[in-house]
Protein backbone atom coordinates (compact mmCIF):
# COMPACT_ATOMS: atom_id res chain seq x y z
CA UNK A 1 0.00 0.00 0.00
CA UNK A 2 1.55 3.48 -0.88
CA UNK A 3 2.13 5.68 1.98
CA UNK A 4 -0.18 8.52 2.79
CA UNK A 5 -0.15 11.86 1.30
CA UNK A 6 1.46 14.16 3.84
CA UNK A 7 -0.04 17.32 4.09
CA UNK A 8 0.33 20.57 6.36
CA UNK A 9 -3.04 23.60 6.19
CA UNK A 10 -2.37 27.32 7.06
CA UNK A 11 -5.03 29.59 7.88
CA UNK A 12 -5.17 31.88 10.27
CA UNK A 13 -8.86 30.72 10.94
CA UNK A 14 -8.96 28.28 13.66
CA UNK A 15 -12.55 27.24 11.87
CA UNK A 16 -11.67 26.59 8.08
CA UNK A 17 -8.36 25.51 9.72
CA UNK A 18 -10.38 22.61 11.03
CA UNK A 19 -12.82 22.56 7.87
CA UNK A 20 -9.60 21.69 5.64
CA UNK A 21 -7.88 19.29 7.80
CA UNK A 22 -10.73 17.36 9.01
CA UNK A 23 -12.19 17.30 5.73
CA UNK A 24 -8.84 15.87 4.32
CA UNK A 25 -8.74 13.05 6.56
CA UNK A 26 -12.07 11.88 5.60
CA UNK A 27 -9.64 10.38 2.49
CA UNK A 28 -7.99 7.35 3.93
CA UNK A 29 -4.92 8.22 1.45
CA UNK A 30 -4.21 11.77 3.37
CA UNK A 31 -2.91 12.53 6.72
CA UNK A 32 -2.73 15.85 8.06
CA UNK A 33 1.14 16.31 9.91
CA UNK A 34 0.30 20.10 10.76
CA UNK A 35 -1.90 23.28 11.45
CA UNK A 36 -0.64 26.41 11.19
CA UNK A 37 -1.91 30.25 11.85
CA UNK A 38 0.26 32.06 9.82
CA UNK A 39 3.44 32.15 7.88
CA UNK A 40 5.90 32.19 10.81
CA UNK A 41 4.48 28.79 12.34
CA UNK A 42 4.09 27.55 8.99
CA UNK A 43 7.99 27.94 8.71
CA UNK A 44 8.87 26.02 11.62
CA UNK A 45 6.30 23.13 10.95
CA UNK A 46 6.64 22.57 7.68
CA UNK A 47 10.54 22.43 8.08
CA UNK A 48 9.89 19.68 11.14
CA UNK A 49 7.43 17.90 9.65
CA UNK A 50 8.67 18.01 5.51
CA UNK A 51 4.97 17.43 4.34
CA UNK A 52 4.42 16.66 0.62
CA UNK A 53 1.42 19.33 0.10
CA UNK A 54 0.72 22.50 1.79
CA UNK A 55 -2.71 24.19 1.63
CA UNK A 56 -2.25 27.90 2.25
CA UNK A 57 -4.46 30.64 2.86
CA UNK A 58 -4.11 33.62 0.77
CA UNK A 59 -4.77 36.88 3.16
CA UNK A 60 -2.95 36.24 6.57
CA UNK A 61 -2.09 38.85 9.41
CA UNK A 62 2.05 38.92 9.69
CA UNK A 63 2.77 37.84 5.99
CA UNK A 64 0.04 37.22 3.38
CA UNK A 65 0.19 33.66 1.81
CA UNK A 66 1.14 35.24 -1.20
CA UNK A 67 4.42 36.35 0.17
CA UNK A 68 4.88 33.18 2.02
CA UNK A 69 4.51 31.23 -0.88
CA UNK A 70 7.11 33.30 -2.54
CA UNK A 71 9.70 32.97 0.02
CA UNK A 72 8.97 28.81 0.85
CA UNK A 73 9.84 27.84 -2.90
CA UNK A 74 13.38 29.20 -2.39
CA UNK A 75 13.47 27.30 1.30
CA UNK A 76 11.62 24.24 0.94
CA UNK A 77 9.93 23.87 -2.61
CA UNK A 78 7.13 22.13 -2.05
CA UNK A 79 3.84 21.72 -3.63
CA UNK A 80 1.07 24.59 -2.61
CA UNK A 81 -2.83 24.71 -3.59
CA UNK A 82 -3.66 28.32 -2.76
CA UNK A 83 -7.17 28.29 -0.40
CA UNK A 84 -8.99 31.50 -0.86
CA UNK A 85 -11.97 33.48 -0.45
CA UNK A 86 -10.97 36.70 -3.01
CA UNK A 87 -11.06 34.86 -6.75
CA UNK A 88 -8.59 37.69 -8.09
CA UNK A 89 -5.56 37.08 -5.77
CA UNK A 90 -5.46 33.42 -7.01
CA UNK A 91 -3.24 34.08 -9.71
CA UNK A 92 -0.61 35.97 -7.81
CA UNK A 93 -0.28 33.11 -5.98
CA UNK A 94 0.01 30.63 -8.91
CA UNK A 95 3.05 33.20 -10.01
CA UNK A 96 4.38 33.31 -6.56
CA UNK A 97 4.75 29.73 -7.34
CA UNK A 98 1.37 27.96 -6.12
CA UNK A 99 0.40 24.74 -8.59
CA UNK A 100 -3.06 25.05 -7.91
CA UNK A 101 -6.13 26.74 -6.26
CA UNK A 102 -9.48 25.97 -4.34
CA UNK A 103 -12.14 28.78 -3.19
CA UNK A 104 -13.07 28.83 0.05
CA UNK A 105 -15.73 26.85 1.34
CA UNK A 106 -18.89 28.80 2.60
CA UNK A 107 -19.16 27.31 6.43
CA UNK A 108 -22.93 27.92 6.50
CA UNK A 109 -23.47 25.72 3.42
CA UNK A 110 -22.84 22.20 4.14
CA UNK A 111 -23.25 21.28 0.79
CA UNK A 112 -20.40 23.86 -0.57
CA UNK A 113 -18.20 22.59 2.34
CA UNK A 114 -18.61 19.25 0.90
CA UNK A 115 -17.65 20.44 -2.47
CA UNK A 116 -15.10 22.49 -1.89
CA UNK A 117 -13.11 19.80 0.21
CA UNK A 118 -14.25 16.39 -2.35
CA UNK A 119 -12.52 19.54 -4.66
CA UNK A 120 -9.89 19.97 -2.44
CA UNK A 121 -9.05 16.31 -2.31
CA UNK A 122 -8.51 15.54 -5.32
CA UNK A 123 -5.97 18.87 -6.17
CA UNK A 124 -4.25 17.67 -2.78
CA UNK A 125 -3.31 13.64 -4.59
CA UNK A 126 -2.40 15.75 -8.14
CA UNK A 127 -0.47 18.09 -6.24
CA UNK A 128 1.46 15.15 -4.40
CA UNK A 129 2.68 14.11 -7.71
CA UNK A 130 3.36 18.08 -8.92
CA UNK A 131 7.47 18.87 -9.81
CA UNK A 132 8.02 22.13 -8.08
CA UNK A 133 11.11 23.63 -9.76
CA UNK A 134 11.82 28.12 -11.07
CA UNK A 135 10.09 27.99 -14.53
CA UNK A 136 13.47 29.12 -16.79
CA UNK A 137 12.88 32.00 -18.45
CA UNK A 138 11.77 31.90 -22.12
CA UNK A 139 13.91 31.84 -25.09
CA UNK A 140 12.42 34.81 -27.03
CA UNK A 141 13.52 33.64 -30.28
CA UNK A 142 9.76 32.94 -31.61
CA UNK A 143 9.94 36.88 -33.08
CA UNK A 144 13.50 36.85 -34.77
CA UNK A 145 11.45 36.36 -38.25
CA UNK A 146 8.36 37.27 -39.19
CA UNK A 147 5.70 34.87 -39.57
CA UNK A 148 3.03 35.51 -42.46
CA UNK A 149 -0.18 35.45 -40.86
CA UNK A 150 -2.85 33.50 -43.10
CA UNK A 151 -6.74 33.75 -42.23
CA UNK A 152 -7.21 29.94 -42.27
CA UNK A 153 -4.60 29.48 -39.53
CA UNK A 154 -5.06 28.57 -35.87
CA UNK A 155 -3.43 27.42 -33.05
CA UNK A 156 -5.34 25.07 -30.54
CA UNK A 157 -3.71 25.07 -26.58
CA UNK A 158 -4.75 22.77 -23.57
CA UNK A 159 -3.38 22.57 -20.27
CA UNK A 160 -4.67 21.45 -16.35
CA UNK A 161 -2.51 21.46 -13.66
CA UNK A 162 -0.25 24.41 -13.82
CA UNK A 163 -1.12 25.46 -17.35
CA UNK A 164 -2.16 29.04 -16.06
CA UNK A 165 1.30 29.56 -15.37
CA UNK A 166 2.28 27.63 -18.68
CA UNK A 167 -0.01 29.56 -20.77
CA UNK A 168 1.23 32.89 -19.87
CA UNK A 169 4.64 32.48 -20.60
CA UNK A 170 4.27 31.04 -23.94
CA UNK A 171 1.92 34.17 -24.63
CA UNK A 172 4.68 36.03 -23.67
CA UNK A 173 6.88 34.54 -25.68
CA UNK A 174 5.25 34.15 -28.71
CA UNK A 175 5.82 37.06 -31.53
CA UNK A 176 2.58 39.86 -32.24
CA UNK A 177 2.21 38.50 -35.61
CA UNK A 178 0.55 35.09 -34.86
CA UNK A 179 -2.62 33.41 -36.23
CA UNK A 180 -5.51 33.23 -33.85
CA UNK A 181 -5.40 31.08 -30.47
CA UNK A 182 -8.11 28.97 -28.83
CA UNK A 183 -7.37 28.01 -25.24
CA UNK A 184 -8.64 25.39 -23.19
CA UNK A 185 -7.51 25.36 -19.77
CA UNK A 186 -9.01 23.19 -16.71
CA UNK A 187 -10.50 26.11 -14.32
CA UNK A 188 -13.43 26.70 -12.68
CA UNK A 189 -16.06 29.37 -13.84
CA UNK A 190 -15.78 33.08 -13.20
CA UNK A 191 -11.89 32.18 -12.75
CA UNK A 192 -11.73 31.38 -16.40
CA UNK A 193 -12.51 35.11 -16.69
CA UNK A 194 -9.98 36.49 -14.82
CA UNK A 195 -7.71 34.33 -15.68
CA UNK A 196 -8.56 35.75 -19.61
CA UNK A 197 -8.21 39.54 -17.96
CA UNK A 198 -5.27 38.71 -16.46
CA UNK A 199 -3.00 37.96 -20.04
CA UNK A 200 -5.25 40.53 -21.62
CA UNK A 201 -3.45 43.04 -18.93
CA UNK A 202 -0.09 41.60 -19.09
CA UNK A 203 0.78 39.78 -22.36
CA UNK A 204 0.92 41.76 -25.59
CA UNK A 205 -2.49 39.62 -27.05
CA UNK A 206 -5.87 40.42 -26.73
CA UNK A 207 -7.34 38.18 -24.45
CA UNK A 208 -11.54 37.45 -24.02
CA UNK A 209 -13.28 34.71 -22.29
CA UNK A 210 -15.03 33.12 -25.09
CA UNK A 211 -18.32 34.05 -26.10
CA UNK A 212 -20.59 32.33 -28.23
CA UNK A 213 -19.69 32.64 -32.20
CA UNK A 214 -16.18 34.84 -31.54
CA UNK A 215 -14.45 34.93 -34.61
CA UNK A 216 -11.00 33.46 -33.97
CA UNK A 217 -8.58 36.74 -35.16
CA UNK A 218 -4.39 36.76 -35.80
CA UNK A 219 -3.39 38.28 -32.38
CA UNK A 220 -6.33 37.57 -30.31
CA UNK A 221 -7.10 34.96 -27.51
CA UNK A 222 -9.94 32.98 -26.84
CA UNK A 223 -10.16 31.11 -23.51
CA UNK A 224 -13.03 28.53 -22.92
CA UNK A 225 -15.23 29.61 -19.93
CA UNK A 226 -15.21 27.28 -17.00
CA UNK A 227 -17.99 25.74 -17.42
CA UNK A 228 -18.90 25.47 -21.48
CA UNK A 229 -17.37 22.71 -23.81
CA UNK A 230 -15.53 25.39 -27.04
CA UNK A 231 -15.82 24.06 -30.40
CA UNK A 232 -14.20 25.52 -33.53
CA UNK A 233 -16.22 25.71 -36.42
CA UNK A 234 -15.17 26.94 -39.91
CA UNK A 235 -16.82 30.27 -41.27
CA UNK A 236 -15.57 30.69 -44.89
CA UNK A 237 -11.54 30.67 -45.03
CA UNK A 238 -12.05 31.61 -41.17
CA UNK A 239 -12.91 30.53 -37.77
CA UNK A 240 -15.43 31.17 -35.14
CA UNK A 241 -16.29 29.21 -31.74
CA UNK A 242 -19.44 27.77 -30.97
CA UNK A 243 -19.88 27.58 -26.68
CA UNK A 244 -22.44 24.59 -25.31
CA UNK A 245 -23.36 23.13 -22.08
CA UNK A 246 -22.98 19.46 -22.00
CA UNK A 247 -21.61 16.02 -19.75
CA UNK A 248 -17.81 16.53 -18.82
CA UNK A 249 -15.81 14.74 -20.95
CA UNK A 250 -12.57 12.74 -19.18
CA UNK A 251 -14.02 14.42 -16.65
CA UNK A 252 -14.07 18.10 -17.53
CA UNK A 253 -15.77 20.93 -18.80
CA UNK A 254 -14.32 22.37 -21.32
CA UNK A 255 -12.63 19.76 -22.44
CA UNK A 256 -9.65 19.63 -24.48
CA UNK A 257 -10.34 16.99 -26.14
CA UNK A 258 -13.37 18.21 -27.45
CA UNK A 259 -11.42 21.61 -28.83
CA UNK A 260 -8.82 19.56 -30.77
CA UNK A 261 -11.57 17.23 -31.51
CA UNK A 262 -13.41 20.24 -33.52
CA UNK A 263 -9.82 21.46 -35.05
CA UNK A 264 -9.20 18.39 -36.48
CA UNK A 265 -12.61 18.17 -38.38
CA UNK A 266 -12.65 22.03 -38.97
CA UNK A 267 -8.65 23.25 -39.63
CA UNK A 268 -7.15 19.96 -41.08
CA UNK A 269 -3.51 21.02 -42.06
CA UNK A 270 -4.13 24.28 -41.27
CA UNK A 271 -3.48 23.92 -37.11
CA UNK A 272 -0.83 23.67 -34.89
CA UNK A 273 -2.20 22.21 -31.80
CA UNK A 274 0.11 22.15 -28.19
CA UNK A 275 -0.43 20.20 -24.98
CA UNK A 276 0.66 21.56 -22.19
CA UNK A 277 0.99 20.40 -18.28
CA UNK A 278 -1.73 18.35 -16.16
CA UNK A 279 -3.03 15.34 -15.09
CA UNK A 280 -4.87 12.91 -17.04
CA UNK A 281 -6.13 12.09 -20.78
CA UNK A 282 -7.82 15.34 -21.69
CA UNK A 283 -6.55 16.08 -25.18
CA UNK A 284 -4.67 13.39 -26.12
CA UNK A 285 -6.73 11.22 -28.51
CA UNK A 286 -7.87 14.83 -29.62
CA UNK A 287 -4.71 16.04 -30.71
CA UNK A 288 -4.11 12.63 -32.16
CA UNK A 289 -6.95 13.65 -34.28
CA UNK A 290 -5.30 16.80 -35.59
CA UNK A 291 -1.78 14.82 -36.01
CA UNK A 292 -3.79 12.23 -38.72
CA UNK A 293 -5.36 15.22 -39.92
CA UNK A 294 -2.00 16.89 -40.84
CA UNK A 295 -1.41 19.20 -38.10
CA UNK A 296 1.59 19.86 -36.51
CA UNK A 297 1.30 19.04 -32.93
CA UNK A 298 3.55 19.27 -29.70
CA UNK A 299 3.77 18.32 -26.38
CA UNK A 300 5.41 19.86 -23.65
CA UNK A 301 8.45 17.72 -21.78
CA UNK A 302 8.63 16.17 -18.76
CA UNK A 303 11.21 18.24 -17.07
CA UNK A 304 9.29 21.77 -17.82
CA UNK A 305 6.22 20.06 -17.36
CA UNK A 306 4.35 20.72 -13.88
CA UNK A 307 2.45 17.30 -13.76
CA UNK A 308 3.65 14.93 -16.72
CA UNK A 309 0.30 14.01 -17.21
CA UNK A 310 -1.59 14.81 -20.05
CA UNK A 311 1.32 15.54 -22.65
CA UNK A 312 2.70 11.84 -21.52
CA UNK A 313 -0.59 9.92 -22.58
CA UNK A 314 -0.44 12.53 -25.97
CA UNK A 315 2.96 11.31 -26.75
CA UNK A 316 2.56 7.75 -25.82
CA UNK A 317 -0.61 7.45 -28.14
CA UNK A 318 1.39 8.88 -31.20
CA UNK A 319 -0.36 12.68 -31.05
CA UNK A 320 3.19 14.54 -30.36
CA UNK A 321 5.23 15.05 -33.31
CA UNK A 322 7.26 16.67 -31.17
CA UNK A 323 8.58 16.82 -27.37
CA UNK A 324 9.78 20.60 -26.46
CA UNK A 325 10.42 22.03 -23.35
CA UNK A 326 8.20 25.01 -22.12
CA UNK A 327 11.19 27.86 -23.06
CA UNK A 328 10.90 26.95 -26.32
CA UNK A 329 7.77 26.08 -26.87
CA UNK A 330 7.27 29.56 -28.90
CA UNK A 331 10.29 28.95 -31.35
CA UNK A 332 8.67 25.69 -31.75
CA UNK A 333 4.99 26.91 -32.81
CA UNK A 334 6.85 29.94 -34.53
CA UNK A 335 8.83 27.18 -36.51
CA UNK A 336 5.95 25.36 -37.31
CA UNK A 337 3.54 28.06 -38.83
CA UNK A 338 6.53 28.68 -41.02
CA UNK A 339 6.51 25.67 -42.46
CA UNK A 340 2.95 25.65 -43.55
CA UNK A 341 3.63 28.76 -45.35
Amino acid sequence: MNRKIRVCVVDDSMLFREIIARGLETDPMIEIVGKAADAFEAKDIILATRPDVVTCDIEMPKMNGIEFIRRLMTMYPVPVIAVSGLSHVVFDALSAGAVDFVGKPDERSPQNVSSVINELIEKVKIASRAKVAPLLPGMRKAGDNAIPVQPDRIIGIGASTGGTEAIYRLLQDLPDSIPGIVIVQHIPPVFSGLFAQRLNDQTHFRVKEAENGDPVEPGTVLIAPGNKHMRVIKAGRRYKVELSDGPKVNGHCPSVDVLFSSIAQQCGRNAVGVILTGMGRDGASGLLAMRNQGAYTLGQDESSSVVYGMPKIAYEIGAVAKQVPLPEMAKAIADGLRKMN
